[in-house]
């Protein structure tokens, strides 16, 4: 899959990933690292959280996410970053042991207006876990080169 360019992103096109187990040591340590709030680094202190337990934090779960996508190799041929996120939507929280897969599509795809080399598509992600629970969703605007001719 990673000869794809922007041509091969049409409205629709959907993209699954493999999966990935996320650990109690996985999460405190990105938590430690990046979002060091009680109920993602103290399993003691999570039980008395409204979540009653250790939880991922969002922003791990976004990164995992992409890890996820960008793994597909999908734009390992194309792509030039992205502009931004719209919707970032944390819908269940992630808990250890749980098993997170994404789906992407395609929602809106266009040539750029001003450089004729690449184009923008928005995808649209939903972050499920072992029991088909949509745990995250965002979009995403991704610049891509168009097929060299």
């Amino acid at each position: 899959m990673s000869d794809l360019y922007f041509e091969d992103f049409t409205v629709g096109r959907q993209f699954q990933t493999a999966s990935v187990t996320v650990t109690e040591a996985v999460i405190l340590d990105f938590a430690r690292r990046f979002d060091p709030q009680p109920f993602h680094v103290d399993v003691e202190a999570a039980r008395h959280t409204p979540f009653g337990g250790l939880i991922a934090s969002g922003i791990h779960t976004l990164a995992l996410t992409f890890r996820l996508f960008l793994d597909t190799q999908a734009v390992a041929a194309c792509s030039l970053g992205s502009p931004g996120l719209d919707e970032v939507r944390w819908l269940s929280p992630v808990r250890p042991g749980d098993t997170l897969r994404v789906i992407a599509e395609v929602s809106a795809a266009r040539p750029s207006t001003s450089k004729p080399d690449r184009g923008i598509v928005t995808v649209a992600y939903r972050t499920l876990n072992q029991h088909e629970q949509v745990v995250m969703t965002l979009k995403s605007h991704q610049l891509l080169l168009r097929r060299p001719t």
